[in-house]
């Protein structure tokens, strides 16, 4: 088994869950609808076929026996069963986003047998730094920026602009008493919670800075979330202007944009893309919108990513799924490449 690396995801949880915070952990929504079940869903029956058996019960067993089983096994040795079975050499995990205790990127890495790095969220460092005056916002972010940029263990930033004020960055850097304005109206409302244009946009070129690899939350999120404001087109201005500097960036999740997002990997030299919980979320189908996402983006700028959160069950989905899914495209591209070279394979190939 080739081994992958996890470019985007996050820890898991510390502790045993009964059926509704299992539930609530598995698909964005937090919770099913009365009435229903997570089990039943393109998920559910990802979930039943390949996660069962790892904890020794065969596709066919009640999603209460299932849990049972969990949790006799404890949630460390479920962890520890299903991050390894992810087959992963290396995760880059991002730590900025943690609603209860969730193991640290070196947790996660030992659990999974696998090199852990840290992925920094731009709008947590900001938030941080609430008590920071207007004049000194701009300085004080770039210093943290640097700092954590310098840290061994950090491997890109990620900005969640998507969620906060939507992907229509403006495409100009913002002016310094453009910043210290925005940053006097966001302190004099205490802080708390980024959602700023001016100050998103600022901190993505405050990262750019750095030279390392930006990721941005683009498409599928939580409910909160406007989805008609993810789409990664929106960015195609700031990426124009944001191109010269040859930094990296890396459009997490894309669904249901996957072939705007590839488009822009095709077109801009700076951008690659991965589907994350995308894969898992659609089970079975995953096979499909990989293959929409390859019509255009090269196949070198397209990286694997689970955005497994809270429960180990989605790093490994995500593993299993995307192997799945790139192994039935890419034997389905070879055979029709092998039938527009020689039309007749399988019956009078060349040579007869």
């Amino acid at each position: 088994m080739e081994l992958l690396v996890d470019h985007h995801c996050h820890g898991v949880v510390r502790r045993d869950l009964d059926r509704a915070g299992f539930e609530g952990w598995l698909t964005e929504a937090q919770r099913p609808a009365p009435g229903t079940t997570l089990f039943d869903s393109a998920l559910g029956d990802a979930l039943r076929r390949l996660c069962f058996p790892l904890l020794d019960l065969a596709p066919t067993a009640t999603p209460e026996a299932y849990l049972e089983r969990r949790a006799d096994l404890g949630h460390a040795a479920v962890g520890r069963r299903l991050l390894h079975a992810a087959g992963l050499a290396a995760m880059l995990v991002d730590t900025g986003f943690t609603p209860e205790p969730l193991t640290t990127p070196t947790e996660l890495g030992a659990a999974a047998g696998a090199a852990a790095y840290e992925v920094v969220r731009l709008e947590a460092v900001a938030e941080s730094l609430a008590g920071a005056s207007a004049e000194g916002f701009a300085d004080a972010v770039r210093a943290a920026l640097a700092e954590a940029a310098g840290r061994p263990g950090t491997m890109a930033f990620k900005s969640v602009a998507a969620y906060r004020v939507g992907l229509a960055l403006g495409a100009r850097r913002p002016s310094a008493g453009e910043v210290r304005t925005a940053a006097g109206r966001w302190l004099a409302a205490g802080g708390g919670r980024l959602a700023d244009e001016t100050l998103h946009r600022f901190l993505a070129f405050a990262a750019l800075d750095t030279g390392l690899p930006l990721q941005f939350h683009t498409g599928l999120g939580d409910r909160d979330v406007d989805l008609r404001a993810c789409d990664p087109l929106l960015l195609a201005p700031w990426l124009r202007a944001t191109e010269a500097t040859g930094v990296p960036v890396l459009l997490l999740h894309c669904y249901p944009f996957q072939r705007h997002a590839g488009y822009l990997a095709q077109v801009f030299p700076t951008v690659h893309m991965d589907l994350g919980l995308a894969t898992h979320n659609v089970g079975a189908r995953a096979g499909a919108v990989l293959a929409e996402a390859l019509e255009l983006c090269p196949y070198g700028k397209f990286l694997y990513s689970s955005d497994g959160f809270a429960l180990p069950e989605l790093h490994f989905l995500g593993a299993a799924l995307f192997r799945e899914a790139a192994g039935d495209d890419l034997a389905r591209r070879t055979t029709e490449n092998a039938h527009r070279v020689y039309p007749a394979v399988g019956g009078r190939g060349p040579g007869r």
